[in-house]
């Protein structure tokens, strides 16, 4: 699956756009995480805990959205977003969407050099 911010694959053409297609997932923090990084709050730095929390919620969501995205039949994804929401305290979402798109490489002939390197 390509996966790409951009509204299109460079170097490829879309054949057919399918559907939008997102992935979530609701994450709630974890106490003790919040305990040290109040402590992290205080002497400062990355909070290292929430951190890995929030890798993990993107690559949940993202596997979401390719699940449905392959379900369609899509060999693409453009125009990727990511969204973030509180849901209730403590609680959060993270939600990406993009657009499934069928694409294939671009056949357009090589355009010559118009500044080819002399021997």
């Amino acid at each position: 699956m390509q996966l790409s911010n951009l509204e299109t694959i460079p170097g490829h053409r879309i054949l057919r756009q399918l559907d939008v297609v997102y992935g979530s997932t609701v994450r709630s923090k974890h106490v003790g995480r919040d305990l040290l990084a109040g402590l992290k709050n205080i002497v400062g730095g990355e909070l290292k805990a929430y951190t890995e929390l929030l890798e993990e919620s993107r690559q949940e969501a993202m596997n979401r959205m390719i699940e449905k995205a392959q379900s369609l039949g899509a060999n693409a994804i453009v125009g990727i977003r990511f969204s973030t929401s509180n849901i209730a305290q403590g609680a959060s979402e993270l939600f990406v969407y993009g657009t499934a798109v069928i694409i294939e490489p671009n056949t357009m002939t090589k355009l010559p050099d118009p500044f080819p390197v002399q021997g």
